[in-house]
Protein backbone atom coordinates (compact mmCIF):
# COMPACT_ATOMS: atom_id res chain seq x y z
CA UNK A 1 0.00 0.00 0.00
CA UNK A 2 1.37 3.39 -0.90
CA UNK A 3 1.57 6.06 1.92
CA UNK A 4 -1.04 7.99 -0.20
CA UNK A 5 -3.18 5.01 0.74
CA UNK A 6 -2.08 5.01 4.38
CA UNK A 7 -2.51 8.06 4.68
CA UNK A 8 -6.19 8.10 3.46
CA UNK A 9 -6.91 4.81 5.59
CA UNK A 10 -5.72 6.18 8.43
CA UNK A 11 -8.13 9.76 7.99
CA UNK A 12 -11.21 7.75 7.08
CA UNK A 13 -10.79 4.97 10.23
CA UNK A 14 -9.94 7.62 12.70
CA UNK A 15 -12.55 8.05 15.82
CA UNK A 16 -12.54 10.59 18.55
CA UNK A 17 -13.24 7.63 21.06
CA UNK A 18 -9.83 5.48 20.21
CA UNK A 19 -7.35 8.44 20.35
CA UNK A 20 -5.20 9.03 23.19
CA UNK A 21 -7.27 11.53 25.94
CA UNK A 22 -3.73 14.07 25.56
CA UNK A 23 -4.29 14.47 21.61
CA UNK A 24 -7.92 15.22 22.24
CA UNK A 25 -7.49 17.93 24.61
CA UNK A 26 -4.19 19.47 22.75
CA UNK A 27 -6.48 19.36 19.97
CA UNK A 28 -9.22 21.28 22.03
CA UNK A 29 -6.88 24.21 22.97
CA UNK A 30 -5.57 24.00 19.01
CA UNK A 31 -8.88 24.88 18.01
CA UNK A 32 -9.47 27.75 20.76
CA UNK A 33 -5.71 28.87 19.69
CA UNK A 34 -7.21 29.67 16.14
CA UNK A 35 -10.85 30.62 16.88
CA UNK A 36 -9.37 33.84 18.94
CA UNK A 37 -6.81 34.67 15.71
CA UNK A 38 -9.65 34.48 13.57
CA UNK A 39 -12.16 37.06 15.48
CA UNK A 40 -9.54 39.67 16.20
CA UNK A 41 -8.63 39.42 12.29
CA UNK A 42 -12.03 39.70 11.61
CA UNK A 43 -12.38 43.49 13.27
CA UNK A 44 -9.25 44.74 12.11
CA UNK A 45 -5.93 42.97 10.27
CA UNK A 46 -5.38 45.34 7.36
CA UNK A 47 -5.97 42.86 4.72
CA UNK A 48 -9.10 42.23 5.84
CA UNK A 49 -11.58 44.68 4.23
CA UNK A 50 -10.20 43.11 0.37
CA UNK A 51 -11.08 39.81 1.49
CA UNK A 52 -14.50 40.24 2.72
CA UNK A 53 -15.31 42.90 -0.56
CA UNK A 54 -13.97 39.77 -2.99
CA UNK A 55 -15.88 37.07 -1.60
CA UNK A 56 -18.80 39.58 -1.35
CA UNK A 57 -18.39 40.43 -4.83
CA UNK A 58 -18.31 36.67 -5.94
CA UNK A 59 -21.28 35.88 -4.47
CA UNK A 60 -19.87 34.33 -1.76
CA UNK A 61 -21.32 35.57 0.66
CA UNK A 62 -24.80 34.56 0.66
CA UNK A 63 -24.96 31.42 2.45
CA UNK A 64 -25.40 29.56 6.05
CA UNK A 65 -22.13 29.01 7.15
CA UNK A 66 -20.04 31.02 9.61
CA UNK A 67 -16.69 33.61 10.29
CA UNK A 68 -15.84 34.45 13.94
CA UNK A 69 -16.22 37.21 14.84
CA UNK A 70 -19.02 38.36 12.03
CA UNK A 71 -22.59 38.38 12.20
CA UNK A 72 -23.07 37.59 8.47
CA UNK A 73 -23.39 34.35 6.90
CA UNK A 74 -21.14 32.84 3.61
CA UNK A 75 -21.12 29.77 1.45
CA UNK A 76 -19.28 27.15 2.15
CA UNK A 77 -16.54 28.04 0.20
CA UNK A 78 -16.25 31.92 1.28
CA UNK A 79 -16.27 30.96 5.00
CA UNK A 80 -13.43 28.66 4.46
CA UNK A 81 -11.75 31.05 2.37
CA UNK A 82 -12.70 33.95 5.50
CA UNK A 83 -11.57 31.31 8.47
CA UNK A 84 -8.63 30.34 6.87
CA UNK A 85 -7.32 33.57 5.82
CA UNK A 86 -8.43 35.24 8.85
CA UNK A 87 -6.89 33.21 11.06
CA UNK A 88 -2.91 33.38 9.52
CA UNK A 89 -3.49 37.06 9.23
CA UNK A 90 -1.84 37.96 12.30
CA UNK A 91 0.69 35.52 11.84
CA UNK A 92 -0.22 34.43 15.69
CA UNK A 93 -1.30 31.07 14.81
CA UNK A 94 0.04 27.90 15.64
CA UNK A 95 3.39 26.37 14.22
CA UNK A 96 4.71 22.90 13.59
CA UNK A 97 8.76 23.48 13.48
CA UNK A 98 9.82 20.17 11.87
CA UNK A 99 7.47 20.52 9.01
CA UNK A 100 7.64 25.23 8.57
CA UNK A 101 4.37 25.72 8.50
CA UNK A 102 0.76 26.68 10.56
CA UNK A 103 -1.11 23.73 10.29
CA UNK A 104 -4.53 25.01 11.70
CA UNK A 105 -5.42 27.36 9.34
CA UNK A 106 -6.11 25.45 6.66
CA UNK A 107 -7.29 22.38 8.68
CA UNK A 108 -9.36 23.69 10.75
CA UNK A 109 -11.39 26.08 8.44
CA UNK A 110 -12.28 23.62 6.11
CA UNK A 111 -13.40 21.24 8.95
CA UNK A 112 -15.43 23.00 10.17
CA UNK A 113 -17.26 24.41 6.66
CA UNK A 114 -17.70 21.07 6.30
CA UNK A 115 -19.00 20.55 9.37
CA UNK A 116 -21.80 23.10 8.75
CA UNK A 117 -22.48 21.91 5.24
CA UNK A 118 -23.90 18.14 6.49
CA UNK A 119 -24.64 19.06 10.04
CA UNK A 120 -21.80 17.33 11.52
CA UNK A 121 -21.04 16.50 15.53
CA UNK A 122 -18.67 18.53 17.07
CA UNK A 123 -17.03 14.73 17.95
CA UNK A 124 -16.66 14.07 14.01
CA UNK A 125 -15.18 17.41 13.15
CA UNK A 126 -12.26 17.12 16.52
CA UNK A 127 -11.58 14.16 14.70
CA UNK A 128 -11.51 15.21 11.23
CA UNK A 129 -8.82 17.81 12.37
CA UNK A 130 -6.34 15.90 14.05
CA UNK A 131 -6.11 14.02 10.64
CA UNK A 132 -5.92 17.04 8.73
CA UNK A 133 -3.01 18.02 11.32
CA UNK A 134 -1.68 14.58 10.90
CA UNK A 135 -1.69 14.91 7.39
CA UNK A 136 -0.26 18.41 6.59
CA UNK A 137 2.75 17.74 8.99
CA UNK A 138 3.59 14.55 7.66
CA UNK A 139 3.47 15.85 4.31
CA UNK A 140 5.93 18.24 5.44
CA UNK A 141 7.86 16.11 6.82
CA UNK A 142 8.24 14.04 3.94
CA UNK A 143 9.81 16.74 1.63
CA UNK A 144 11.38 17.64 3.63
CA UNK A 145 10.10 21.51 4.37
CA UNK A 146 13.66 23.39 4.38
CA UNK A 147 14.07 21.80 0.74
CA UNK A 148 10.63 22.96 -0.31
CA UNK A 149 11.07 26.27 1.96
CA UNK A 150 14.71 26.65 -0.56
CA UNK A 151 12.44 26.29 -3.84
CA UNK A 152 10.17 29.37 -2.74
CA UNK A 153 7.31 27.41 -1.59
CA UNK A 154 5.10 28.18 1.56
CA UNK A 155 4.52 24.87 2.88
CA UNK A 156 1.47 26.15 5.29
CA UNK A 157 -0.35 26.68 2.21
CA UNK A 158 0.68 23.89 0.03
CA UNK A 159 0.71 20.72 2.57
CA UNK A 160 -1.91 22.79 4.41
CA UNK A 161 -4.16 21.90 1.46
CA UNK A 162 -4.06 18.52 1.64
CA UNK A 163 -4.70 18.36 5.73
CA UNK A 164 -7.70 20.56 4.80
CA UNK A 165 -8.55 17.73 1.92
CA UNK A 166 -8.11 15.30 4.87
CA UNK A 167 -9.99 17.20 7.17
CA UNK A 168 -13.02 17.41 4.97
CA UNK A 169 -13.10 14.24 3.80
CA UNK A 170 -13.54 12.82 7.07
CA UNK A 171 -16.33 14.75 7.83
CA UNK A 172 -18.35 14.23 5.11
CA UNK A 173 -17.89 10.57 6.01
CA UNK A 174 -15.61 9.29 3.00
CA UNK A 175 -14.17 5.92 3.08
CA UNK A 176 -10.28 5.53 2.58
CA UNK A 177 -10.52 5.64 -1.42
CA UNK A 178 -12.89 8.56 -1.28
CA UNK A 179 -10.53 10.43 1.16
CA UNK A 180 -7.36 9.52 -1.33
CA UNK A 181 -9.29 10.56 -4.26
CA UNK A 182 -9.45 14.03 -1.91
CA UNK A 183 -6.11 14.45 -1.64
CA UNK A 184 -5.87 13.86 -5.41
CA UNK A 185 -8.11 16.24 -6.54
CA UNK A 186 -6.61 18.98 -4.31
CA UNK A 187 -2.98 18.12 -5.74
CA UNK A 188 -3.80 19.81 -8.52
CA UNK A 189 -4.60 23.14 -6.58
CA UNK A 190 -2.01 23.09 -4.00
CA UNK A 191 0.32 26.24 -4.21
CA UNK A 192 2.33 28.81 -2.15
CA UNK A 193 5.30 31.40 -2.83
CA UNK A 194 6.86 32.58 -0.14
CA UNK A 195 7.22 35.64 -2.61
CA UNK A 196 5.11 37.82 -0.14
CA UNK A 197 8.66 38.55 1.69
CA UNK A 198 9.92 40.72 -0.51
CA UNK A 199 7.26 43.74 -0.08
CA UNK A 200 4.90 42.22 3.18
CA UNK A 201 2.30 41.01 0.53
CA UNK A 202 -1.01 39.70 1.76
CA UNK A 203 -0.61 36.57 -0.72
CA UNK A 204 0.92 35.09 2.52
CA UNK A 205 -2.68 34.89 4.13
CA UNK A 206 -4.52 34.84 1.27
CA UNK A 207 -3.06 31.20 -0.26
CA UNK A 208 -3.73 29.72 3.47
CA UNK A 209 -7.46 30.30 2.91
CA UNK A 210 -7.31 29.44 -0.18
CA UNK A 211 -5.78 26.09 0.75
CA UNK A 212 -8.98 25.69 3.13
CA UNK A 213 -11.26 26.33 -0.01
CA UNK A 214 -9.27 24.02 -2.02
CA UNK A 215 -9.52 21.10 0.68
CA UNK A 216 -13.23 21.76 0.77
CA UNK A 217 -13.92 21.75 -2.42
CA UNK A 218 -11.29 18.67 -3.44
CA UNK A 219 -13.74 16.65 -1.44
CA UNK A 220 -16.54 17.83 -2.17
CA UNK A 221 -16.05 17.44 -5.62
CA UNK A 222 -15.36 13.35 -4.81
CA UNK A 223 -18.61 13.68 -2.52
CA UNK A 224 -20.23 14.31 -5.27
CA UNK A 225 -18.77 11.47 -7.43
CA UNK A 226 -15.41 12.74 -9.08
CA UNK A 227 -12.28 10.84 -9.70
CA UNK A 228 -9.07 12.36 -7.60
CA UNK A 229 -5.54 11.27 -9.63
CA UNK A 230 -3.75 8.34 -7.62
CA UNK A 231 -1.04 8.41 -5.65
CA UNK A 232 -0.85 12.07 -5.11
CA UNK A 233 1.77 12.22 -2.89
CA UNK A 234 4.53 9.09 -3.87
CA UNK A 235 3.35 8.96 -7.67
CA UNK A 236 5.91 10.03 -10.41
CA UNK A 237 4.31 13.58 -11.16
CA UNK A 238 3.16 13.32 -7.42
CA UNK A 239 3.61 16.09 -4.49
CA UNK A 240 6.47 14.92 -3.03
CA UNK A 241 8.66 14.93 -6.68
CA UNK A 242 7.41 17.81 -8.12
CA UNK A 243 7.93 19.75 -5.28
CA UNK A 244 11.26 19.18 -3.85
CA UNK A 245 14.50 17.44 -5.17
CA UNK A 246 14.75 14.61 -2.52
CA UNK A 247 11.93 13.22 -0.65
CA UNK A 248 11.80 11.22 1.39
CA UNK A 249 8.10 9.56 1.09
CA UNK A 250 8.21 6.79 4.07
CA UNK A 251 8.03 10.04 6.46
CA UNK A 252 4.79 10.33 5.85
CA UNK A 253 3.60 7.43 7.45
CA UNK A 254 6.50 6.53 10.22
CA UNK A 255 4.43 5.91 13.69
CA UNK A 256 1.15 6.74 11.87
CA UNK A 257 -1.28 6.37 13.98
CA UNK A 258 1.34 5.60 17.34
CA UNK A 259 3.20 9.23 17.31
CA UNK A 260 0.99 12.29 16.95
CA UNK A 261 2.86 15.37 14.97
CA UNK A 262 -0.05 17.52 16.33
CA UNK A 263 1.53 17.06 20.19
CA UNK A 264 4.71 18.32 17.97
CA UNK A 265 2.85 21.77 17.61
CA UNK A 266 3.71 24.53 19.24
CA UNK A 267 1.21 27.96 19.90
CA UNK A 268 2.41 31.53 19.75
CA UNK A 269 2.42 33.93 22.77
CA UNK A 270 3.06 36.86 20.35
CA UNK A 271 2.19 37.54 16.95
CA UNK A 272 5.12 37.08 14.43
CA UNK A 273 7.63 34.36 12.72
CA UNK A 274 8.16 31.96 15.53
CA UNK A 275 11.79 32.13 14.73
CA UNK A 276 12.02 35.67 16.73
CA UNK A 277 10.09 34.32 19.54
CA UNK A 278 13.53 33.02 21.68
CA UNK A 279 14.69 36.30 20.86
CA UNK A 280 11.39 38.04 22.13
CA UNK A 281 11.77 35.66 25.76
CA UNK A 282 15.36 36.46 26.26
CA UNK A 283 14.88 40.06 25.21
CA UNK A 284 12.29 40.32 27.66
CA UNK A 285 14.15 37.82 30.33
CA UNK A 286 17.30 40.72 30.47
CA UNK A 287 15.34 43.60 30.48
CA UNK A 288 12.95 42.70 33.74
CA UNK A 289 16.75 41.11 35.42
CA UNK A 290 19.09 43.72 34.53
CA UNK A 291 15.95 47.19 34.57
CA UNK A 292 17.98 47.63 30.83
CA UNK A 293 16.28 51.06 29.05
CA UNK A 294 16.24 51.26 25.26
CA UNK A 295 18.87 54.72 25.67
CA UNK A 296 21.58 52.55 27.58
CA UNK A 297 22.03 49.70 24.62
CA UNK A 298 24.52 50.11 22.32
CA UNK A 299 24.30 46.66 20.42
CA UNK A 300 22.37 43.52 20.29
CA UNK A 301 22.93 40.39 18.56
CA UNK A 302 20.26 37.72 18.13
CA UNK A 303 21.93 34.39 17.06
CA UNK A 304 19.75 32.00 14.94
CA UNK A 305 19.51 29.02 12.87
CA UNK A 306 20.28 29.22 9.33
CA UNK A 307 16.29 29.16 8.46
CA UNK A 308 15.68 31.51 10.91
CA UNK A 309 18.29 33.82 9.15
CA UNK A 310 16.54 33.40 5.87
CA UNK A 311 12.84 34.95 7.46
CA UNK A 312 13.52 37.13 9.76
CA UNK A 313 17.39 38.42 9.46
CA UNK A 314 18.11 38.98 6.01
CA UNK A 315 18.37 41.10 4.14
CA UNK A 316 19.85 43.15 6.92
CA UNK A 317 18.85 46.46 5.60
CA UNK A 318 15.13 45.69 5.04
CA UNK A 319 15.10 44.15 8.15
CA UNK A 320 16.50 46.92 10.43
CA UNK A 321 13.31 49.41 8.61
CA UNK A 322 10.13 47.34 9.04
CA UNK A 323 7.41 49.89 6.82
CA UNK A 324 4.50 47.36 7.47
CA UNK A 325 3.11 44.94 9.56
CA UNK A 326 3.88 42.08 7.39
CA UNK A 327 7.58 43.70 7.17
CA UNK A 328 7.25 43.84 11.16
CA UNK A 329 6.32 39.81 11.80
CA UNK A 330 9.06 38.97 9.58
CA UNK A 331 12.06 41.46 11.45
CA UNK A 332 14.44 39.89 14.21
CA UNK A 333 15.54 43.69 14.61
CA UNK A 334 11.99 45.04 15.27
CA UNK A 335 10.63 42.13 17.25
CA UNK A 336 13.23 42.02 20.06
CA UNK A 337 13.39 46.09 20.01
CA UNK A 338 9.81 46.08 20.67
CA UNK A 339 10.35 43.94 23.64
CA UNK A 340 13.37 45.68 25.16
CA UNK A 341 12.03 49.08 24.49
CA UNK A 342 8.05 48.76 25.77
CA UNK A 343 8.11 45.17 27.76
CA UNK A 344 5.78 43.37 25.13
CA UNK A 345 5.63 41.89 21.99
CA UNK A 346 1.70 41.71 21.33
CA UNK A 347 -0.47 43.05 18.71
CA UNK A 348 -0.95 46.23 19.48
CA UNK A 349 3.12 46.32 19.10
CA UNK A 350 2.57 47.28 15.30
CA UNK A 351 1.41 50.24 15.93
CA UNK A 352 4.86 51.77 17.49
CA UNK A 353 6.41 51.04 14.04
CA UNK A 354 7.28 54.52 14.16
CA UNK A 355 8.02 55.01 17.72
CA UNK A 356 11.28 57.17 18.02
CA UNK A 357 12.66 54.92 20.45
CA UNK A 358 11.81 51.95 18.71
CA UNK A 359 13.47 53.06 15.82
CA UNK A 360 16.30 54.21 17.52
CA UNK A 361 17.02 50.72 18.69
CA UNK A 362 16.39 49.45 15.01
CA UNK A 363 20.03 49.64 13.42
CA UNK A 364 22.00 47.96 16.91
CA UNK A 365 20.01 44.62 17.07
CA UNK A 366 21.67 42.45 14.17
CA UNK A 367 20.98 38.86 13.23
CA UNK A 368 23.49 36.43 12.84
CA UNK A 369 23.87 32.61 12.21
CA UNK A 370 24.66 30.73 15.48
CA UNK A 371 26.20 27.09 14.72
CA UNK A 372 25.35 26.75 18.38
CA UNK A 373 21.58 27.44 17.89
CA UNK A 374 21.62 25.77 14.17
CA UNK A 375 22.76 22.08 16.38
CA UNK A 376 19.27 22.71 17.76
CA UNK A 377 17.05 22.93 14.73
CA UNK A 378 14.89 21.60 14.26
CA UNK A 379 13.76 20.29 17.14
CA UNK A 380 13.91 23.11 18.74
CA UNK A 381 13.58 27.15 17.32
CA UNK A 382 15.84 28.30 19.69
CA UNK A 383 17.61 31.52 19.77
CA UNK A 384 21.04 33.50 21.68
CA UNK A 385 20.41 37.04 22.46
CA UNK A 386 23.60 39.42 23.00
CA UNK A 387 23.09 42.83 25.06
CA UNK A 388 25.83 45.31 25.26
CA UNK A 389 24.24 48.15 27.85
CA UNK A 390 25.97 50.54 29.70
CA UNK A 391 29.95 49.01 29.17
CA UNK A 392 28.03 45.69 30.20
CA UNK A 393 27.54 42.30 28.45
CA UNK A 394 24.44 40.32 29.14
CA UNK A 395 23.59 36.87 27.05
CA UNK A 396 21.03 34.46 27.52
CA UNK A 397 20.06 31.59 25.22
CA UNK A 398 16.45 30.04 24.81
CA UNK A 399 16.29 26.57 23.78
CA UNK A 400 12.45 25.94 24.24
CA UNK A 401 10.49 29.12 23.62
CA UNK A 402 7.55 29.69 25.71
CA UNK A 403 4.45 27.81 23.60
CA UNK A 404 6.36 25.05 21.95
CA UNK A 405 5.07 21.27 22.98
CA UNK A 406 7.46 20.65 25.54
CA UNK A 407 6.94 24.76 26.96
CA UNK A 408 3.30 24.23 26.42
CA UNK A 409 0.95 27.46 27.60
CA UNK A 410 -1.46 26.25 30.07
CA UNK A 411 -5.22 26.74 29.71
CA UNK A 412 -5.26 29.59 32.01
CA UNK A 413 -2.84 31.03 29.59
CA UNK A 414 -4.46 30.23 26.48
CA UNK A 415 -7.29 31.66 27.81
CA UNK A 416 -5.59 34.79 28.82
CA UNK A 417 -4.66 34.78 24.82
CA UNK A 418 -7.70 34.23 23.38
CA UNK A 419 -9.62 37.26 25.35
CA UNK A 420 -7.14 39.64 24.51
CA UNK A 421 -7.55 38.98 21.04
CA UNK A 422 -11.74 39.10 21.54
CA UNK A 423 -13.00 41.04 23.97
CA UNK A 424 -12.47 44.02 22.07
CA UNK A 425 -15.01 42.49 19.45
CA UNK A 426 -17.05 40.16 21.38
CA UNK A 427 -17.25 41.79 25.11
CA UNK A 428 -16.12 39.72 27.75
CA UNK A 429 -18.92 37.48 28.59
CA UNK A 430 -19.54 36.66 25.25
CA UNK A 431 -15.64 36.14 24.80
CA UNK A 432 -15.85 33.64 27.79
CA UNK A 433 -18.51 31.99 27.08
CA UNK A 434 -17.34 31.19 23.07
CA UNK A 435 -14.04 30.17 24.75
CA UNK A 436 -16.24 28.11 26.92
CA UNK A 437 -18.04 26.78 23.33
CA UNK A 438 -14.92 25.82 22.24
CA UNK A 439 -13.16 24.06 24.53
CA UNK A 440 -16.35 21.44 24.60
CA UNK A 441 -16.39 21.08 20.96
CA UNK A 442 -16.62 17.12 21.25
CA UNK A 443 -19.74 17.32 23.37
CA UNK A 444 -21.98 19.23 21.03
CA UNK A 445 -24.44 17.38 18.01
CA UNK A 446 -23.89 19.52 15.27
CA UNK A 447 -20.74 21.78 15.14
CA UNK A 448 -23.33 24.93 13.62
CA UNK A 449 -24.27 25.71 17.13
CA UNK A 450 -20.70 26.70 18.02
CA UNK A 451 -20.64 29.35 15.08
CA UNK A 452 -23.45 30.95 15.95
CA UNK A 453 -21.75 31.78 19.14
CA UNK A 454 -18.95 33.47 17.28
CA UNK A 455 -20.90 36.55 15.91
CA UNK A 456 -20.50 39.60 17.88
CA UNK A 457 -23.54 40.90 20.01
CA UNK A 458 -21.91 45.08 20.93
CA UNK A 459 -21.41 47.22 18.31
CA UNK A 460 -17.68 46.44 16.92
CA UNK A 461 -15.99 47.96 13.98
CA UNK A 462 -15.80 45.56 11.64
CA UNK A 463 -12.85 45.74 9.08
CA UNK A 464 -14.57 46.11 5.72
CA UNK A 465 -17.88 47.60 7.23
Amino acid sequence: MGITAQLAEFTAAIRLDRLPPDVVNRARFLVLDLVGNIVRARHDAESTPSFVAAVRAMGMAAGNSGVFGDAARYTPAGAAFLNGALAHSLDFDDTHAAGSLHPGAPVISAALAAGEMVGASGADVLAAIIAGYEITCRVALALPAGEHYDRGFHPTATCGAFGAAAAAARVFGLDADGVGGALGTVLSQCAGSLQFLVNGAWTKRHQVGWAATNGLMAATLVREGFKGAAEALEGRHGFLRAYAPNPNPDRAVQDLGTVFELMATAVKPYPSCRYGHAGIDAALALRAANDLKPADITKVTLGLPRAGMMLIGQPADKKANPENVVDGQFSGPFVVSSALATGAMDWDSYNHLRDPVLRALLPKVTCEFDPEIEAEFPANMSGKLTIEAGGRRFTQKVVVPKGEPSNFLTEAELRAKFAGLTVAVLGADRAARLADAVLAIDTVSDVASLMRQAAPLMPARLAGE
